[in-house]
């Protein structure tokens, strides 16, 4: 063979890596089927998410608007395969438990949840069991498996039991798991341990998954892992 005819041969090989090279990498994505357990995230917009995300300093981040850069990275690819539901508790009457359901799930969601997201004021206290009652009660349907993302910076505060809550959805038989994101809990920890050992045994409970986040790119991760 010809120093010719071996260049030619591999600049065709080269010409066709390039080419074939996205085809392959998106195949998989294409391939991906849509999934049949609808999800339900439940928002944490309680007083509380007003704080900086730098503790004992000063930053004009604060930690919804971390959430929120977070989930606008992550929606638009979770919402293509599944339907997806909103719920927020927090914003309301000042120091009162509200919850709020947003909507039911439903397909290509990012934009309804990021429009409702981007709009909330953190305020109220943090009814979390509550609101994640209301989320199961969307996810209506006994026998079809459910997905319930909850998202906190903090403790229940409405006089709810997460454990416990836990415990009713495993005895019911429901498909409903829990998972929870725990946003830079640290700062409260001088409530005491018994709070997020509640938390995370509402997530062991139904099977689901307890991940800690300190930062944009752990809620990222989390987000990804859950969604």
């Amino acid at each position: 063979m010809t120093r010719l005819s071996r260049f030619v041969g591999f600049a065709a090989l080269a010409l066709i890596a390039v080419f074939a090279g996205p085809t392959a990498a998106q195949a998989p994505d294409e391939a991906r089927q849509q999934c049949t357990e609808d999800a339900m995230i439940v928002f944490d917009a309680s007083g509380s998410m007003a704080g900086n995300t730098v503790q004992g300093l000063f930053s004009d981040v604060t930690r919804i608007d971390e959430v929120r850069i977070a989930l606008a990275q992550v929606l638009p690819h979770a919402a293509r395969y599944r339907k997806i539901g909103l719920i927020t508790y927090g914003p309301g009457p000042y120091e009162q438990c509200n919850v709020q359901l947003d909507f039911e799930p439903m397909w290509n969601a990012t934009q309804p949840i990021m429009s409702v997201v981007n709009k909330i004021n953190p305020a109220g206290k943090t009814p979390l069991v509550s609101a994640v009652k209301v989320a199961a009660a969307a996810l209506e349907s006994k026998d079809k498996p459910g997905v319930i993302v909850l998202l906190t910076d903090g403790e229940e505060t409405c006089g709810g039991a997460p454990c416990e809550l836990g415990k009713i959805i495993k005895a019911s038989g429901r498909k409903l798991t829990v998972h929870v994101v725990g946003y830079q809990l640290r700062a409260f920890r001088w409530t005491g341990a018994q709070s997020f050992l509640d938390v995370k045994c509402l997530a062991e409970e139904t099977g689901g998954l307890y991940i800690t986040a300190e930062n944009r790119q752990d809620l990222v991760e989390a987000f990804e892992k859950t969604l």
